[in-house]
């Protein structure tokens, strides 16, 4: 079955050290996700949550990172798999719509810290959770996203992947019933982020905590239904059509999804990204007069319009998923970062006349080329009948232009420095950078 030949990768991979380049991308994975995790604090649901379990904080050995207290390792994996998805700076897995980071380090962390392990065996734990889980996230796609929120569908497998590799990583039994476990369990309804709910970030902790109690329950003999993948009434049959079990498994060891992680440069929804590219790449080569543009036109794939075609943004979430408002503001301001949700931008007169001239417009090519493909062109056309235009193969970012180490720590600076401290940050990161060297406990994180 598909779990026993994940669960016997699982097993070789404990036993073995990470190739050092795995190990490289894997610190990549781990700071980018501290950079999400950090700004997402003070957003919903962030303090709601906190408010929520009040009661239980200050138990336990599971940090809340940047709020200096802790929880029990499944709520602390709930509470800061959700935050580090509330900013939309979290990482990407292209080929599975997935956003691997949320769920599985926000289980990894919280056993890690719990079990006092290496920062070594926190990178295995997270190289396990990611590689498990986008190669079942590639197999059910792309019918799975119609529906589905991937993110807390297979996050669960990731979170489950990671805590199993940490609390047993040798017992092969282990693995498979966690990951078992972790299916029948696994959920997030897109409809979740076609509003202004909480909800989205909610499945990306909910996928933690699943992760969490299903890997430690496998550890102490809890079981699960080891066809759960491939079953008649499993998986695979609920919730795609006609998956692709082969990609579950294709490479296992050998080729490194980790490596070829997306880490986002903009603070929105990553189907905006190549349309945002093409935009900053037009300012950036020419001088355009917004109030000489007569119509802006974006061309990309249907998936993209389907996600985040609104034209009538009213909230900072809403805007995060309105292509017409982020490109806007992209060529106003010069970038899509934290202040471009700010009450006042969001009621920018600029912006929203420069949406009222937008066009969207789903390009069959581009359509028939998702998810391997994340493409967008921009159309301007001037008053003067002048046009303007620009196409992005990729979003920067993706495997194909990846942000560099340089780029990332610039990017972590950025969003823990306000949070945490400059010095803090600047500490923090160059522990991370050395994490297979150091304990988990040597980044004091409570302290932070």
């Amino acid at each position: 079955m598909i779990v026993d030949q994940l669960a016997e990768y699982a097993q070789r991979e404990s036993a073995r050290p990470l190739p050092a380049e795995v190990t490289h991308h894997a610190k990549r994975a781990l700071i980018d996700w501290f950079s999400a995790l950090f700004p997402g604090i003070a957003l919903a649901p962030g303090p709601q949550l906190m408010r929520t379990h009040a009661d239980e904080l200050g138990h336990g050995k599971s940090s809340l990172p940047g709020q200096r207290t802790t929880a029990f390792a499944a709520t602390a994996a709930w509470i800061n798999g959700s935050i580090s998805h509330a900013a939309e700076f979290d990482d990407i897995f292209r080929d599975a719509v997935y956003h691997p980071g949320c769920p599985t380090i926000g289980a990894a962390l919280a056993v890690a810290e719990e079990r006092s392990c290496s920062g070594a065996e926190l990178l295995k734990a997270i190289t396990i959770g990611y590689e498990i889980s986008t190669r079942i996230g590639v197999a059910v796609q792309p019918s799975h996203y119609r529906f589905f929120h991937t993110t807390g569908t297979i996050g669960c497998f990731g979170g489950a992947a990671a805590t199993a590799a940490l609390v047993d990583g040798t017992n092969p039994d282990v693995m498979r019933h966690a990951l078992a476990t972790a299916a029948t369990f696994a959920s997030g309804l897109q409809q979740a982020f076609r509003s202004d709910a909480m909800t989205k970030c909610l499945h990306a902790g909910h996928a933690a905590w699943v992760g969490v109690t299903a890997g430690k329950g496998a550890a102490n003999g809890v079981t699960g239904a080891l066809d759960i993948l491939e079953g008649a009434a499993g998986f695979g049959a609920a919730l795609s059509v006609n998956p692709n079990w082969a990609e579950a498994t294709r490479d296992l060891g050998t080729r490194y999804n980790i490596q070829v992680i997306t880490q986002k440069n903009h603070g929105c929804c990553g189907h905006t990204f190549a349309a945002i590219d093409a935009m900053l790449d037009i300012r950036q080569l020419q001088t355009v007069d917004p109030t000489q543009i007569a119509s802006i036109r974006i061309d990309t794939y249907q998936t993209a319009l389907d996600v985040t075609g609104n034209f009538e943004p009213r909230t900072a979430f809403e805007a995060k998923f309105s292509l017409p408002y982020v490109v806007a503001h992209a060529l106003l301001y010069g970038a899509v970062r934290l202040n471009a949700f700010e009450p006042q931008r969001l009621a920018d007169a600029g912006i929203r006349a420069l949406m009222a001239k937008t066009q969207l417009v789903a390009d069959p090519q581009l359509s028939a080329g998702f998810p391997a493909l994340r493409a967008a062109r921009i159309v301007i056309t001037l008053r003067d009948g002048r046009v303007i235009e620009q196409y992005a193969p990729c979003r920067k970012g993706d495997p194909e232009a990846p942000l560099s180490d340089a780029d990332i720590n610039d990017k972590f600076t950025e969003l823990a420095s306000p949070v945490i401290g400059a010095g803090a940050a600047t500490r923090l990161l160059a522990q991370l950078w050395q994490m297979e060297r150091l304990q988990v406990a040597d980044l004091r994180l409570t302290s932070l």
